[in-house]
């Protein structure tokens, strides 16, 4: 019984962290058509996810949470825009993300920008932030108002 419960619980955690990496797109104009769409608000995270501490603490610590994840899910689209140093992508992601690196005049990592469902800017956090899911959640409520 132990040995079902250890496969259960394994397969869950692995279905949630899938889940999780799945519901981020990197195609902003795909994003903005679904936000439009489903009446959501787009989160772009401008982050290094390989190499920027800042960035994997908020993740771990905010976007990867239950929390986030079940809020993100009826509130959100969520994209990555990421500037790696390991981590593979294709030479039309880097220079589309260039583009909106130089577009939303990103100078640090992690930056957080948030566009209502028609495109415009709404609310940006620049660095770490402390507090948690709630704290995140509750900003980007107040970004919607």
């Amino acid at each position: 019984m132990k040995k079902i419960l250890v496969t259960l619980l394994a397969a869950t955690v692995f279905w949630q962290v899938n889940a999780a990496e799945s519901a981020w797109l990197t195609d902003l104009p795909k994003a903005q058509a679904q936000a439009k769409a489903e009446n959501k608000i787009v989160l772009m995270d401008f982050t290094g996810s390989d190499w920027c501490g800042w960035c994997i603490k908020f993740k771990k610590e905010v976007l990867d949470t239950a929390e986030f994840q079940a809020y993100a899910a009826k509130n959100v689209v969520l994209v990555e825009v990421d500037y790696p140093n390991k981590k593979v992508q294709s030479d039309d992601l880097k220079k589309a993300n260039a583009a909106l690196k130089t577009q939303y005049d990103i100078h640090g990592y992690p930056t957080l920008v948030v566009l209502d469902k028609d495109g415009k800017e709404i609310g940006r956090q620049v660095g770490y932030s402390e507090g948690g899911p709630q704290a995140f959640i509750k900003k980007l409520e107040g970004y919607k108002k």
